[in-house]
């Protein structure tokens, strides 16, 4: 996989509270991504980009949410997710990434 795909297949990291209590317990990590990424890409950029080894991948699709605005009715953005779990004993540092 070349090194603009791995860029495009993980857009960000998505840090929450949910996300942190993820990583601590479970050893998972929560990327958005790019709506056309597979799950065999996704395990490929993550293992390049962080020197890691993925044990499983989970995507979900959520929906944006209608909202009411002062010029009527709006709606945010469709966002795609990967849940990454790594092997035991594996870390990922967002503030030390390359």
């Amino acid at each position: 996989m070349n090194r603009e795909r791995i860029f495009k297949v993980l857009v960000a990291p998505h840090i929450s509270e949910k996300a942190t209590i993820l990583a601590d317990k479970n050893d998972q990590y929560v990327f958005r991504i790019a709506p056309d990424a597979t799950k065999p890409e996704i395990k490929k950029a993550v293992e390049a980009l962080f020197d890691v080894k993925v044990q499983s991948v989970q995507t979900v699709n959520i929906k944006g949410k209608t909202k009411r605005t002062a010029r009527g009715i709006g709606k945010r953005n469709d966002v795609r997710k990967a849940y990454v779990r790594l092997v035991a004993g594996q870390d990922i540092d967002f503030a030390d990434a390359n």
